[in-house]
């Protein structure tokens, strides 16, 4: 995939199931906060940019691609996806199916102008856009997320939102403690 893509709330995702998974859980756990991948099967994205289109790009790589240093902000995650898994724009505005197999991938998350995107309204048709994504995938064990590089204040703010939340197994033990108490 490589074009325009429609995001809105700053979300964009990966869906190999059906199954919902919010904000706080796709981060669970996480360090890094651009790129959710705590919930098996999915990852919600980040943009700066809150309604419109953002230039994206998906790659799916034989082995790990050089990382994009002239990148603002590049993080890294563990994937598997479950099923058939497509990039899809919030509230189903797009869908784009992605090539993968259903083994364990590194997705490395990068991004350009996200805080002139977090700025910036919806860009009319004509406009350059503001903010662009490069999502990579590549086979691999799976691993801890992190950050590798984060210079904008979007990105600090989401990174800090992500290493606010609980661990999985933390909420697993609050759903089953909401559970005993109903």
């Amino acid at each position: 995939m490589t074009g325009p893509a429609w995001v809105a709330y700053a979300q964009i995702y990966v869906e190999s199931s059906e199954n919902y998974a919010d904000l706080g859980e796709c981060f669970a756990g996480q360090r890094n906060g651009l790129c959710g991948a705590a919930v098996e099967g999915k990852l919600f994205l980040i943009t700066g940019l809150h309604t419109g289109k953002v230039g994206f790009v998906v790659e799916v790589h034989d082995k790990m691609p050089s990382v994009e240093y002239s990148a603002d902000e590049v993080v890294e995650a563990s994937y598997r996806p479950l099923g058939a898994a497509a990039l899809k724009g919030w509230g189903g505005e797009g869908r784009w199916p992605l090539n993968l197999e259903q083994v364990s991938y590194r997705v490395r998350y990068s991004g350009w102008g996200m805080d002139s995107g977090h700025q910036a309204g919806p860009p009319m048709d004509d406009e350059t856009l503001v903010d662009r994504y490069l999502l990579q995938f590549w086979p691999a064990p799976p691993a801890p997320d992190r950050v590798i590089r984060q210079t904008g204040k979007q990105a600090a703010y989401w990174h800090k939102y992500a290493r606010q939340q609980p661990t999985p197994a933390q909420l697993a033990e609050i759903k089953r403690e909401r559970a005993r108490l109903e």
